[in-house]
């Protein structure tokens, strides 16, 4: 087939989709109703997941996993939207890794509140001003982010996805020729993580400007045509600034875990994890003896991250993730039984790419 002749097949498949996606409407609307009735929640991750992974074992063509997931979170989002608007906070400014997190589970249709700390992301949802909330809490590289963990004790919002997210940085510019760049704008971690790409296309005299985020690094460098900008996509295609080179960072498997939160009990899936804090016994072999009671019952560990409680001298609070939903009888049992304070965070599916 020619061209043309490839893409009038091509436009016929559109068609054919767009029916299909109409028809599919037509129930998710069936089903807001009924959730509307019963008061169960509009956003179930694990539902989500379940059809992308049920997708994808069906698959015999070229998509990916993550393809699949790319393009059914655009699909649930809107879907979602028929059933009841959304609006979601996140740590901003616009163009912010959270941002991009966002846009990424909720879809471009959603209404966004960028806000300019992690604690002010807790308090509106606390305060029922949104209905989710997107926070980052550890990255592979720097750590755990403390103010998530001291928030999550704080507030009672629950945790209800998480996603794990590679972080790239792009090289963004309406300059036509590097050697016209004069000025490079960045959040200094985000300049200090592109150190060899810099070095590599002889960028490393070029005058560095801070910036309070790589989000304002994009907006400066959109209004200055001799200046470049060390930034995320997002903020890129936020500003209409073309990128230049992307994935410039010097260590590609910098990742960032984001939490999703909300005031709902997921239901159980097949993957779950669960995340809690814990408060254990002022007495030596405390935290052993707790630790080890998860070994006995059979739960399997898979976080824990110390904190301190900011009420008794030298005293932490645990963060703890592990395998299995709260509604399962070994970790009712865990809970039920243990003789340390705890506050369950929530049970989610679990979001790293190798457990699907």
């Amino acid at each position: 087939m020619n061209l043309d002749e490839l893409r009038i097949q091509i436009n016929e498949i559109d068609n054919k989709l767009l029916k299909l996606l109409n028809k599919r409407m037509e129930y998710v609307q069936e089903v807001g109703k009924l959730k509307q009735n019963d008061g169960s929640s509009i956003y179930r991750p694990e539902r989500e997941q379940e059809i992308i992974q049920r997708l994808y074992s069906q698959n015999d063509g070229d998509l990916t996993i993550e393809a699949i997931e790319a393009i059914y979170m655009e699909i649930f989002a809107a879907s979602r939207n028929l059933e009841l608007p959304e609006k979601v906070a996140y740590l901003g400014p616009e163009g912010s890794y959270s941002h991009q997190v966002a846009e990424s589970k909720f879809g471009a249709m959603s209404s966004y509140l960028p806000l300019n700390s992690i604690e002010s992301v807790f308090r509106v949802l606390d305060n029922k001003e949104v209905k989710f909330g997107v926070v980052p809490i550890e990255n592979n590289t720097d750590g755990a982010v403390g103010a998530t963990l001291d928030c999550l004790s704080k507030y009672d919002s629950l945790i209800v996805a998480e996603v794990f997210m590679d972080i790239h940085h792009s090289f963004s510019t309406q300059a036509e020729d590097l050697k016209d760049i004069k000025r490079i704008y960045s959040h200094p971690q985000g300049y200090n993580q592109c150190k060899n790409f810099l070095e590599e296309h002889f960028l490393q005299d070029v005058e560095f400007i801070p910036t309070r985020s790589t989000s304002a690094a994009a907006r400066k460098a959109k209004e200055d045509p001799n200046s470049a900008a060390i930034c995320s996509h997002i903020a890129a295609k936020l500003y209409k600034l073309p990128i230049y080179f992307e994935k410039i960072e010097d260590n590609l498997a910098n990742q960032t875990r984001f939490l999703i939160l909300s005031d709902f009990k997921n239901q159980k899936s097949q993957n779950d994890k669960t995340s809690i804090l814990a408060k254990v016994e002022d007495r030596p072999g405390s935290l052993v003896d707790f630790l080890k009671s998860f070994q006995d019952i059979g739960i399997n560990l898979t976080k824990i991250e110390s904190r301190p409680t900011k009420e008794k001298k030298f005293q932490s609070i645990f963060f703890i993730d592990f395998k299995g939903h709260i509604d399962n009888e070994e970790v009712k049992k865990l809970v039920k039984n243990s003789p340390n304070k705890i506050k369950w965070l929530g049970s989610y599916v679990n979001g790293e790419i190798d457990a699907i």
